[in-house]
């Protein structure tokens, strides 16, 4: 995916937007399959954090692009944040490899704004949707392909059992087999579709899913490959908490990786 001719960087606050401009030009890129890594390892590549909110919001947020801002600093790629839905345009989001939805809410995009996103998507762009990037945008029926389900409920926070498939993904790779942690657990409208590769499912039995129980099994990470490009979803990451969690961050990154195509995207619908 070719790079603009200009880089913004938008730094996010407590308290608001503060706008930095950093006009730095930059060369093309080679076409998607000989991105940066290619799918075979990692390397230098761009990622834009997207965290607008037309609903609830999650006080974790400015946590969570700190969190990602380090692991960018930490893993040679570069994170430029913003909550401006203008940037989703044709010129601008063809800067990144990858767009994360970073607890984004409701709706969103325009109708222009999300056209220009199905374009980069189809373009062999990367998605990865962090917690309620799946409470979002309800009546963009693509959108909803792409995430791989809609949000419908969730109980008390509280200590659950994640059960882990595999290790072959990045995401996956530095995961216990089980894996109790504290969070908000979400539940779906749907389980994703066969096509997707669901990573870790809940354990039901480990904590107390009412009202919103979906029985085993109950999906809460997953990624695939939709229209073109490629998806990586996690229903974790409410909490603060989670942007300093080892094994959280280590799922995190690996999702972002395998999005940008600086990891092996081994995502075909299977556990």
């Amino acid at each position: 995916m070719k790079h603009g001719s200009r880089r913004f960087r938008t730094l996010i606050s407590g308290v608001g937007l503060v706008a930095l401009a950093a006009l730095t030009p930059l060369s093309p890129a080679p076409a998607a399959p000989d991105r940066p890594g290619g799918g075979e390892g990692p390397g230098t590549y761009d990622v834009l954090v997207f965290s607008k909110t037309a609903g609830f919001r999650h006080d974790s947020i400015p946590d969570g692009i700190a969190a990602i801002e380090r692991l960018g600093a930490e893993n040679d790629f570069t994170v430029t944040a913003t909550e401006d839905a203008a940037v989703f345009n044709d010129e601008d989001l063809a800067a990144y490899e990858a767009v994360l939805w970073l607890s984004t809410t409701g709706d969103v995009l325009d109708e222009g704004q999300q056209a220009a996103f199905e374009r980069y998507i189809r373009g062999g762009g990367g998605y990865v949707g962090v917690h309620a990037a799946s409470d979002t945008e309800y009546d963009w029926p693509w959108y909803g392909g792409l995430v791989g389900a809609y949000f419908a409920g969730h109980p008390a926070q509280q200590t659950a059992t994640v059960k882990v498939h595999g290790h072959s993904t990045a995401a996956t790779k530095g995961l216990p087999p089980r894996w109790t942690r504290f969070d908000e657990w979400y539940s779906f409208r749907d389980r994703p579709a066969p096509s997707v590769r669901v990573l870790a499912d809940l354990d039901e039995r480990s904590y107390d899913p009412a009202p919103f129980a979906m029985g085993n099994p109950h999906p809460i990470a997953w990624c695939h490959r939709y229209d073109g490009g490629r998806a990586f979803y996690t229903g974790m990451g409410h909490t603060t908490e989670s942007y300093t969690e080892p094994e959280f961050l280590s799922h995190l990154l690996g999702g972002i990786q395998m999005a940008a195509g600086a990891a092996k995207f081994r995502c075909e619908g299977h556990r």
